[in-house]
């Protein structure tokens, strides 16, 4: 039987997390940085945190180094916020599937031929 509790869970943690990130983490490395996704482990005790930062790869780094120190900080706040028995350890990482979908879709308008609007025939 499947268990959509863990799902549910991600999505709790990650509504939180956006809130404390608009509110109480004033970290200016956190700033123009996204929580896209969570995935809850099934015995809830560890929790895996994909965000999304604009910018170069340093500022990606950086934001995630910020995410870590913070990472005590978030738990307690999401531990006096959610009513869970445990509230699951934290683990940051990029998510590069945005950039991804940026670089498939150039490639893709790279590959369609382009429309010349000289031609008044077309």
């Amino acid at each position: 039987m499947t268990s959509y509790r863990p799902a549910r869970v991600g999505e709790l943690i990650q509504a939180e997390l956006a809130e404390l990130l608009l509110k109480e983490l004033k970290d200016p490395r956190l700033e123009l940085t996204t929580v896209s996704h969570v995935e809850v482990s099934p015995d809830f005790h560890h929790a895996r945190v994909y965000i999304s930062r604009m910018g170069n790869a340093e500022e990606q780094e950086n934001a995630l180094a910020g995410f870590q120190r913070a990472a005590g900080f978030i738990r307690g706040r999401l531990g006096k916020r959610l009513k869970l028995r445990y509230v699951p350890k934290l683990e940051f990482v990029i998510d590069t599937g945005i950039a991804y979908g940026v670089r498939i879709s150039s490639i893709l308008n790279e590959l369609v031929p382009q429309k010349q609007d000289d031609d008044p025939e077309t």
